[in-house]
């Protein structure tokens, strides 16, 4: 849970610095590709070639290349059909694909879980909820692909290295960043602008921190983390971002934001958590 709040920390200030430096001023797919670039360098020196499987690797690198690449080839492109806010908005069913799709992996479905992640979709709406224009279908569906990718990732990710207890995860995460890699460089190179690829000082630092700090240690802290809790306490840590934003874009970029639906949106995500708890309780009496 550490874990979770921490990388929800990291990417909430991320997020504000993308919308701040980045976005519209340097190509998407560039950004994109440097992000995990460094990520995968970063990883590199601790990465175990000998004595990992073929087939375990190859599974992990599938997973890094559908929760990072995937997900950002279907996120960037929703921008040409939504607002920020919009984009915001439909972010908030991924808790749904999280617990979905874990439970297809187990082979189990657990239906009160959708109680408390309905009640943490139904706060983060309440944060985030504004009026959508009339040309929204295509951006919801892309959207929709990313929030998918992105919650079938972590739930592959944590049904795997169940399975893998004594794995040390530092060792084999390098692999999870080059299937990554592989995807967003073909995307870069097949998409990419390449007249928006000449980034300031400013840039270059902020594009460092998103690879090493929001890419290589978060997804290795959120993944990681995603192990070790519930998988419906991690469905609702991933609507935890959009309150954790608004805060930050309030505090240091002041941007307007309206404090009354803020704070009630964070105590339902709160109750969320209480709620999920009893229900745990429920399932583990039976």
């Amino acid at each position: 849970m550490k874990n979770l709040a921490l990388v929800t920390l990291i990417w909430a200030f991320s997020f504000s610095l993308i919308g701040e430096y980045l976005a519209g001023k340097i190509d998407s797919y560039f950004s994109v590709f440097v992000r995990v670039l460094f990520a995968s360098l970063i990883f590199l020196p601790f990465t175990k070639f000998k004595g990992i499987s073929v087939k375990f690797a190859l599974r992990i690198m599938l997973i890094g290349a559908v929760q990072i690449g995937l997900m950002y080839l279907f996120y960037y492109n929703s921008f040409l059909y939504l607002s920020v806010a919009e984009v915001a908005l439909f972010t908030i069913f991924t808790p749904f694909y999280v617990t979905i799709v874990y439970d297809l992996f187990s082979l189990k479905f657990r239906p009160l879980y959708l109680i408390s992640v309905g009640v943490a979709v139904l706060g983060a709406l309440v944060i985030k909820f504004s009026g959508l224009n009339g040309d929204f279908l295509k951006g919801f569906l892309l959207v929709q692909g990313a929030n998918l990718c992105f919650g079938a990732g972590q739930s592959a990710y944590k049904f795997l290295l169940e399975k893998e207890p004594l794995i040390n995860q530092k060792q084999i995460f390098g692999y999870f960043h080059f299937g990554a890699f592989f995807v967003v460089l073909f995307a870069f190179l097949a998409f990419g602008n390449f007249d928006k690829i000449s980034p300031n000082l400013t840039q270059i630092i902020v594009l460092f921190w998103l690879g090493v700090v929001a890419s290589g240690l978060g997804y290795f802290l959120w993944n990681s983390g995603a192990t070790l809790v519930d998988s419906g306490v991690l469905a609702i840590m991933n609507n935890a971002l959009i309150p954790a934003a608004i805060i930050v874009n309030l505090f240091f970029w002041y941007k307007p934001t309206d404090v009354f639906r803020l704070i009630l949106g964070a105590v339902l995500l709160y109750a969320s958590l209480l709620i999920h708890k009893r229900i745990m309780k429920i399932y583990e009496s039976k």
